[in-house]
């Protein structure tokens, strides 16, 4: 063996590594970076507004004596009755305002400056009364243990041997217990978990959680220095400027400093390596409701494998709930910018979930640190989707202004206002009469809005802003994660779902990652299984097909008694009257099936066992896509595609089981059907998306709350909320939806198909989604902090499965805008006959109104009718490009068809080539992460390694002093 610090030195000479740390941290910083939340809390130095606040000592971690034991046994299932309401009255005092100081240094937040030297001694003296630490809901009764798990039961329940058996090995576990009876409910009993300092070590190497390290330091060279320079230059400058009104304030959001510390997986053996100043705030209050619900996971309730965790025990009503307990009330008698914020959900109230402050950035550092990476994840990526709407909305706001200063001057509307002696030939056979083509003035107008020259370019314009969009989100995800510290957070990491430990406990594999046993789902089984659901899928999706076919059944039966109608304005406008009830029908069939729809996939998905929460979630999320996918826009489809494209010509019409027969557009086109589908669709649903995440949920709570003052579920009347602990709040609050972020996900990506796959045909729906996004934030925002039980903080590094989804939507985009255009809208018609058959074809333009003189009469092909009872012939018109009657092949296609034809397959092709060479182009140019942030990683990388070593070695030497000896082990 060599001597340890020889053969460090030699390694690190071989290596090309500096021979002492110092000479890095002599260095001057780059630019420091949000990494790593722990760090704040442990780090020497701290903000300054945060000095006063932690100049109160804070009392170490008490290690559980026999007093607590007893008591904590005391409270098991069998040994003593459970308490009423009127034994445990005299152990909740009213709610105080100001938090203690021991709980605000576990929350890691500062306060405002300045601080009144009064509020300070307050809340010194309150760190000194036990009683006040308990009546907060947020400790045991002793003040010290803090809460970190709510379980909830009701006394009445069967399931006696189950819960007492799952609560003692919780205990074995490492787990601390107590219970206390709710003041609202006598049937209602709560059972508050604390996980010491030990477990949560424990728990923490298991789960591999990544703690502070030491700090960061940066290499800097003549470039970064130089730009350094810059930045300094410009930041002087730009305070000569006016503040940016949609940036929160530092001075607003103190928690959101920088901090700059390297993390490492956590381990006991090498515990001197981590910085552990406080052992009350190392781990973050999130960090340590992830550690007791990894726990309550995998914990047995009764012999046998499959016998575990709190899901379970959930589904068979042994107990009622699980949550994290909320950080304390969002709202405050003092205002935050004079008292500061109590806790941090105060402070997210005040900056975030408010609907005053709609115009301005989210914290997403506080989101992210209150309700864990996969939360602030999703209202990161809503803010950028939202952020990105805004030039969308802004040019389909300019295609629609052009369309309507155009629409009194577009040749085509003026021939159709001014045809008062073209007779029409009738819509349907029996009651429908012939009508004059000038009688539809207004529907061509409004279809001017919409079919104008600025379509094409919208739509390939919407085409390549779907892909900057997506391009920019990875580089903007990129920069959160290593902000967040998940860049070597992966998927091996991530624990497997007790649901698929149990069932295939019997059969494992070693893991060719951890090189660990666990279990195995075989292939055929597994193969079996997706079958089944894909038949299930296949199933439903027929189902929303047999819908759209009925809705098209209503469409034709209701067409005939329309035009049959005595009242005027129905008989006049018959066509929007069947169009809007139809799209009504529609609406309410396609809210209908998305309840059976998420029924299904919730069985399907469990049928497939799948290995991790992730895995699951994402089978689930593709599920409900493809359902309310197929539900929302197959009417659509029908609409755009099909519409009008089977009607067959008048004399020998095609009809639906010989009887009805079908549909045909208006002579201008069928576009506005499309339009008007989307219109009321998009409008309605998003007013029920937005009433059902918030107007159910506060509608559940307002009940709650009225019961509560009356008493009527057997407890104390209670009057004033604030004398409630905060687990009895939180109980009264909507637990969050089973399916976690897959419905604010969900109702997002179905948007964005609506904003991108028939952009074309309404340019307003990127104004419509924006509008409704700026809502959608702070409802989203209102409902977590106000509405909503605390979720247990989940990690993530991106947003799943609804990337791919997002990518496929905006290929879906790009053909169907392309259809849109050459099928659905009149561009390709007007476009031949202004090249080929229109006055300006000898000219040499083929631009402007003149060009498209005549258009309308060469749209229209000849009929001849008999009238009813008369033997006279009447010639009437209709939309088609078929041979006058009197030709030598009548009513057959034209040349002028087979030309349009011809023009349109051709712009398809076209189109879609020129639109995904562009996107690709993009995607290309694009780096999916910035080349800063790839350099910074790198040689973070390479400090770590050293900084492993030199901290290994600091140790080594400490060891050798304390014991008088030298080493001669083999380097760790």
């Amino acid at each position: 063996m060599v001597h340890h610090s020889g053969s460090i030195q030699s390694f690190k000479q071989q290596k090309g590594m500096h021979t002492s740390i110092s000479e890095i941290l002599k260095e001057k910083s780059l630019k420091p970076s949000r990494r790593s939340l722990p760090c704040l809390a442990q780090s020497q130095t701290h903000p300054i507004n945060l000095n006063h606040f932690l100049s109160v000592p804070l009392s170490p971690e008490p290690k559980p004596e026999a007093d607590d034991l007893s008591q904590s046994i005391s409270t098991s299932c069998s040994l003593l009755p459970p308490q009423t309401a009127e034994d445990g009255k005299d152990l909740y005092v009213e709610e105080s305002e100001v938090t203690t100081c021991e709980t605000r240094a576990d929350q890691m937040f500062p306060l405002q400056k300045p601080v009144a030297r009064a509020k300070l001694e307050a809340r010194t003296n309150s760190l000194q009364g036990k009683n006040a630490d308990a009546s907060s809901g947020l400790f045991f009764r002793d003040g010290k243990k803090r809460i970190d798990y709510i379980l909830v039961y009701k006394k009445s329940s069967l399931q006696v041997e189950k819960r007492c058996t799952f609560e003692k090995n919780l205990r074995a576990e490492g787990l601390m217990l107590e219970k206390e009876p709710s003041l609202t409910n006598n049937d209602i009993m709560f059972v508050k978990v604390h996980a010491p300092w030990d477990t949560l070590c424990k728990y923490a190497e298991r789960m591999n959680i990544r703690m502070p390290f030491r700090k960061k330091c940066y290499f800097t060279d003549w470039r970064s220095k130089a730009l350094g320079r810059f930045h300094l230059r410009w930041r002087q400058m730009k305070s000569w400027f006016p503040r940016n009104p949609m940036k929160l304030d530092k001075e607003a959001l103190p928690d959101l400093e920088e901090s700059d510390c390297f993390t490492a997986p956590f381990s006991r053996a090498r515990m001197h390596h981590f910085t552990i100043n406080n052992r009350e705030t190392f781990f973050s209050n999130s960090t340590r409701s992830r550690i007791v619900h990894h726990v309550l996971q995998r914990t047995k309730y009764e012999d046998g494998k499959s016998k575990m965790g709190i899901n379970r025990l959930l589904g068979n009503n042994t107990y009622e709930a699980a949550f994290p307990p909320h950080e304390g009330g969002y709202k405050s008698r003092h205002p935050i910018k004079t008292h500061g914020a109590q806790n941090h959900r105060h402070l997210l109230y005040e900056r975030w979930a408010r609907w005053g402050i709609w115009y301005k950035y989210q914290p997403l550092d506080l989101i992210r640190r209150y309700f864990g990476e996969k939360i602030g994840l999703y209202f990161a990526w809503l803010g950028w989707y939202t952020g990105m709407l805004i030039p969308a909305a802004l040019v389909g706001v300019f295609v629609f202004l052009y369309g309507l200063f155009t629409m009194d001057s577009s040749q085509v509307s003026k021939e159709i206002c001014e045809a008062n002696t073209t007779i029409m030939c009738p819509m349907c056979e029996e009651t429908c009469e012939p009508w004059t083509l000038s009688d539809s003035c207004v529907y061509a107008k409004v279809t001017h809005l919409f079919d104008n020259g600025g379509t094409v370019f919208f739509a390939i314009f919407m085409a390549i802003w779907a892909t900057v969009f997506l391009e920019f989100w990875k580089r903007r995800r990129a920069e959160l994660t290593y902000d967040w510290d998940l860049i070597d957070w992966e998927e091996e990491e991530e624990e497997l779902r007790p649901q698929f430990e149990a069932k295939y406990s019997r059969k494992e594999r070693v893991n060719p990652i951890s090189g660990k046993p666990e279990p195995f789902q075989p292939f055929s089984d597994k193969l079996s299984r997706l079958m089944v659901s894909v038949s299930g899928i296949f199933f439903m999706i027929s189902l929303v097909l047999t819908a759209v076919f009925a809705v098209v059944v209503f469409r034709l039966i209701a067409m005939e008694k329309f035009a049959s109608l005595n009242w005027y304005f129905v008989k006049k406008n018959w066509q929007f009257a069947i169009s809007g009830t139809g799209v009504c029908i529609n609406f309410m069939i396609i809210m209908s099936l998305n309840v059976v729809y998420e029924k299904v996939a919730y069985l399907l998905t469990n049928l497939e066992h799948p290995r991790t929460e992730s895995e699951w979630e994402n089978s689930f999320a593709l599920k409900m896509f493809l359902f309310q996918f197929v539900n929302l826009n197959s009417s659509t489809f029908y609409i755009a595609f099909f519409l009008g494209r089977f009607a067959g010509r008048p004399g020998k019409y095609n009809k639906l089981f010989n009887r009805w027969r079908l549909e045909e557009c208006h002579p201008s086109g069928c576009l506005i059907d499309l339009c008007l589908q989307m219109g009321v669709i998009m409008f309605f649903k998003q007013i029920w998306n937005n009433f059902m995440e918030l107007g159910y949920p506060l509608l559940q709570n307002w009940w709650s709350r009225r019961k509560m003052k009356k008493g009527g579920s057997g407890g104390q009347n209670v009057e004033n909320k604030a004398q409630l602990p905060q687990w009895d709040k939180d109980w009264n609050l909507q637990p969050m939806n089973a399916h976690g972020l897959v419905d604010e996900y969900l109702e997002m990506v179905l948007q964005f198909g609506f904003t991108t796959i028939f952009v074309a045909a309404f340019p307003l729906a990127p104004l419509l989604a924006l509008l409704n996004n700026i809502i959608e934030i702070r409802l989203d925002a209102y409902k977590f902090v106000t509405q909503w039980r605390r979720p247990m903080p989940a990690r993530a590094t991106d947003i799943g499965i609804w990337h791919g989804i997002l990518e496929g939507i905006g290929v879906l985009a790009v053909i169907t805008n392309a259809f849109v255009i050459a099928i659905t809208s009149d561009y390709i018609p007007r476009f031949v006959y202004a090249f080929k058959y229109g006055p300006c074809v000898d000219k040499g333009h083929h631009h402007g109104n003149e060009c498209l003189q005549g258009y309308m009469n060469s749209s229209l092909s000849v009929f001849e009718m008999r009238e009813a009872n008369s033997s006279q012939i009447l010639l009437c018109r209709y939309r088609d490009y078929r041979a006058p009657p009197w030709s030598s092949g009548p009513y057959e296609f034209t040349l002028q068809f087979w030309h349009v034809l011809a023009a349109r397959l051709a712009f398809i092709i076209v189109f879609e080539h020129l639109v995904f060479g562009i996107k690709s182009f993009i995607a290309y140019l694009i780096p999916d992460m910035p080349k800063d942030l790839c350099d910074r990683m790198r040689r973070e990388k390479y400090l770590m390694q050293e900084m492993m070593y030199e901290a290994e070695l600091e140790h080594l030497q400490k060891e050798r002093k304390k014991n008088g000896r030298r080493y001669h082990h083999e380097w760790p």
